[in-house]
């Protein structure tokens, strides 16, 4: 100890500045190399491309900032992973769920599949990933036209037992995550979450086209002329770069950023301020349509007996249907938690009765059940597909449910899905953040949202009387609850949705049938 004294004594102020900036010139140094290292991997990693992006998007160059960050997301989407030429050969199944649609899979991985046959005229494709809920549930929309007008195949990429497949649900983790992160915690998580998800610019795409160029094997076992009807720009995105001549791309929502178009591809969009603001952007006009929303056929074909239905309900004063869903990523367990727990009084009046769908997650059950538990709620629980319809069939006849509260839960990743759309019917209100289900044909209140983006989907459905604003307090959720006690909200709403499809505007998955087909046939 002693001979260390002098030693530290002598260490004057200067050379403690000395030594730290040494520190920090290194660290700097360090960041530089590996910044200026990134950049340089770009030009390796894009060579390739069959798609010019930069003339796309409307840019003479990529600056070295943007070359940095896409090679950087590359990197988080890929790691190590070497991208490959080989096709991976499907072959299909009838699917338990839904009849005359067949569900792919890699061949000689599901017992009872035979190999894919298409042909391009009597044939289309819905491809799609399994990310969340929300693009199976457009897939399924599509699927519901397009099964009935010739051979559909259903086209889940992470169902395709493959190295690229299991890239996808790598990064899927990582997107759930956050979602439920951000849900959770608020603040300034929340706000960090919001801005991702809002700033889908031309590195989004970039980062986006260049993970579809690693992964085209997912793909590349169809004959490119085949009709592909995509529910998310990474399979769109796959099928412009593998060289398919006839894709056909649903943009998921209500807000336009380069990362949900597919340069090649047909863009279809739900609403005009979408269509414009992508024309603007520098979309090509002969590359984006506006055709309407994204709903299954039997929602659509049934808006005015199911409307008038809730009309009668509303006017006799009936309880208040509300159907509140979860997502894919189970994210917003606080929130609607929260709102249970404060219909109590609300509960116990008979002023309304709940449809909780906890879908597949088992942590948003046990939530469900703890919320309902602490408001001493009594509730029947229903498990099986065959449940649902049972529970539908018979409010269809003017019954009421069993109890005040019904929760619904399954062990089974397309019941939680087709749940929603299928108790739709026969709810009063859809209760839901705005995601793909603010453009669905009931009264809807939009609650918190999850990504920023999803705010425009809201406002879409206000416009159009169909839906709230984005109601991101308990207590301004309540406040229209007791609205709807009162016939004259949702008799207006009602009476929107019957006007709406009057012009086609839930026709939107109809017609990008329609347009597959005729493109087929040039």
């Amino acid at each position: 100890m002693s001979t260390m004294l002098p030693m530290l004594e002598s260490i004057t102020y200067v050379d403690v500045l000395i030594a730290f900036g040494t520190a920090v010139l290194g660290l700097v140094v360090i960041i530089v190399v590996a910044f200026c290292a990134l950049a340089a991997s770009f030009n390796s990693i894009t060579r390739g491309n069959s798609i010019d992006l930069t003339s796309y998007v409307g840019e003479k160059k990529v600056s070295l900032a943007s070359r940095a960050k896409v090679a950087l997301l590359h990197r988080l989407n890929v790691g190590s992973a070497k991208p490959r030429d080989a096709s991976i050969q499907l072959a299909a199944k009838a699917s338990p769920y839904v009849d005359h649609l067949l569900v792919t899979s890699r061949e000689g991985t599901v017992a009872g599949s035979s190999p894919v046959n298409v042909s391009k005229e009597s044939t289309i494709v819905i491809g799609t990933i399994r990310m969340g809920f929300g693009h199976h549930r457009i897939a399924y929309a599509a699927s519901s036209w397009a099964a009935s007008a010739g051979t559909t195949y259903f086209h889940d990429l992470l169902n395709i037992d493959s190295p690229e497949a299991q890239l996808i649900k790598d990064m899927d983790k990582a997107y759930s995550k956050g979602s439920r992160l951000a849900t959770e915690i608020g603040g300034p998580v929340e706000k960090l979450w919001g801005a991702i998800t809002k700033s889908g610019d031309a590195n989004a795409l970039r980062a986006t086209y260049q993970m579809a160029e690693h992964i085209k094997p997912l793909l590349l076992g169809l004959p490119k002329d085949t009709p592909i009807i995509a529910t998310h720009s990474l399979v769109g995105l796959i099928a412009v770069s593998c060289g398919f001549t006839n894709v056909i791309n649903l943009v998921i929502d209500n807000h336009a950023q380069w990362f949900i178009v597919v340069p090649k591809a047909l863009n279809l969009v739900q609403g005009p301020s979408n269509y414009h603001s992508l024309l603007a952007m520098g979309v090509p006009p002969e590359e984006v349509c506006l055709a309407g929303h994204w709903i299954p056929k039997a929602l659509v074909e049934n808006i005015d007996a199911d409307c008038t239905a809730r009309k009668h309900r509303a006017a006799a004063k009936k309880p208040v249907r509300l159907l509140i869903p979860v997502g894919g990523a189970g994210a917003q367990r606080s929130f609607v938690c929260s709102l249970i727990a404060a219909m109590k009084a609300k509960l116990e009046k008979g002023e309304v009765q709940l449809f909780l769908n906890a879908g597949d997650h088992a942590h948003m059950k046990t939530a469900f059940v703890a919320a309902l538990a602490s408001i001493g709620a009594v509730y029947e629980v229903i498990d099986s597909l065959a449940g649902v319809h049972t529970f539908c069939d018979r409010l269809r006849t003017g019954a009421e449910p069993k109890e005040a509260v019904t929760l619904f839960a399954f062990p089974d990743y397309f019941p939680a899905v087709a749940t929603t759309d299928i108790v739709s019917r026969v709810a009063d209100v859809l209760c839901c953040k705005p995601s793909e289900l603010a453009f669905y044909p009931l009264p809807k209140l939009m609650i918190r949202r999850v990504g920023d983006h999803e705010a425009y989907s809201a406002l879409r459905a206000s416009e159009l009387g169909d839906g709230t604003l984005e109601l991101r307090e308990v207590a301004d959720a309540l406040k229209y609850v007791e609205l709807m006690k009162k016939p004259d909200l949702l008799t207006v709403m009602n009476n929107c949705i019957i006007d709406n499809n009057k012009i086609g505007l839930y026709n939107g998955c109809k017609k990008a049938v329609e347009m597959a087909k005729a493109r087929a046939k040039q």
